[in-house]
């Protein structure tokens, strides 16, 4: 796949990627495709967990992430480059100690002391905010004069859709806990991040029911709380097989069963009773599903926000897949 980073999309203004969705979607892997579709336009990117799972290092089979920003993947060609980073909310405090209040040793007899977990475990949103303030101080690091790495876009692989109005709510979660000080300014910055045309929600779904709906209720969560909404992202989405017509046929179980025999005995196998029972038996359920799925299709489609499509692999997902995910959202005009 050649790089083509002139090429404009409907997400060029979004800087921050945040992808949730329901437990058992793939949002991970929604998350790591899209980061590396941005890779792959040339960007630099960093895709960040905050779920202590190494999802992340499992689908680039790399060792567990360290709290350090870690090169995973390239995009093809003349792309950019995709880093990774696991935020926990330890190592993300002492980092915020280090960098605001110079407690550098401080800080860490702080951890020994085992003062740090006491405050993320007492106070949510406190965690929260670490949390959500590394990928601010990514976004922003250029403005600080820093020599770090600077990044064209970050995708956070956030919390599932269930937390994910009060994950990102960080000065909701502080209301009862800091009025003023330097945390509640930090909350504030951050909100006015992810309030911004900079920043974008993407819901990953699969074409059922459940996490349908739990899409549409998510969408209407951010709405409430003034957050953008992005796009949903179908993830494991099955390739079209029949057309209209042949699939209409599968239901009824009117496929032409001769026709199906003589094709066998073309190619040299025997068209048993056995063998084109169970074919028939699979293209019906085939096309039961297909017909399900599209009226998901239907679902989506109505929630009035862009949706895109990452197909189902038949070997599962490694980091081919992930390459060959990517490359669908870049012909499909996310990245």
């Amino acid at each position: 796949m050649a790089s083509t980073s002139a090429k404009q999309t409907g997400w060029d203004d979004v800087v921050v990627h945040v992808v949730t969705g329901k437990g058992g979607t793939g949002k991970t892997t929604a998350a790591a495709s899209l980061a590396l579709a941005l890779a792959s336009r040339g960007k630099t990117v960093l895709l960040c967990e905050v779920e202590g799972r190494q999802g992340i290092a499992q689908l680039f089979d790399v060792p567990p992430l360290p709290y350090e920003e870690t090169l995973v993947a390239s995009g093809p060609d003349d792309g950019g480059d995709l880093y990774a980073l696991a935020i926990d909310p330890e190592s993300a405090l002492l980092e915020y100690l280090a960098m605001y209040y110079r407690l550098g040793r401080a800080g860490k007899a702080l951890d020994r002391f085992g003062v740090i977990d006491f405050a993320t475990t007492i106070a949510p949103g406190v965690r929260d905010v670490l949390l959500t303030g590394k990928v601010y101080e990514a976004v922003y690091r250029n403005k600080r004069g820093k020599n770090d790495r600077v990044y064209d876009a970050v995708v956070l692989d956030a919390p599932p859709t269930g937390r994910i109005a009060q994950f990102l709510n960080v000065n909701s979660e502080l209301a009862g806990l800091a009025k003023v000080g330097p945390i509640r300014t930090q909350a504030d910055s951050i909100m006015t991040l992810l309030r911004s045309p900079k920043t974008a929600v993407h819901i990953t779904t699969l074409l059922e029911d459940m996490p349908v709906q739990e899409a549409a209720d998510a969408i209407d969560e951010l709405h409430d709380i003034d957050l953008r909404v992005g796009a949903v992202m179908v993830n494991m989405a099955r390739r079209k097989e029949l057309d209209e017509e042949a699939r209409e046929l599968a239901i009824s179980g009117d496929l032409p069963r001769a026709q199906i025999e003589k094709d066998l005995a073309r190619v040299d196998i025997e068209a048993t009773t056995e063998l084109v029972d169970g074919l028939l038996a699979e293209a019906q359920e085939h096309a039961e599903r297909r017909a399900l799925e599209d009226e998901q299709r239907e679902r989506i489609a109505a929630l009035g926000v862009p949706s895109y499509e990452l197909p189902r692999l038949a070997d599962g997902v490694d980091l081919g897949g992930l390459y060959e995910l990517a490359a669908h959202l870049c012909e499909q005009g996310m990245a």
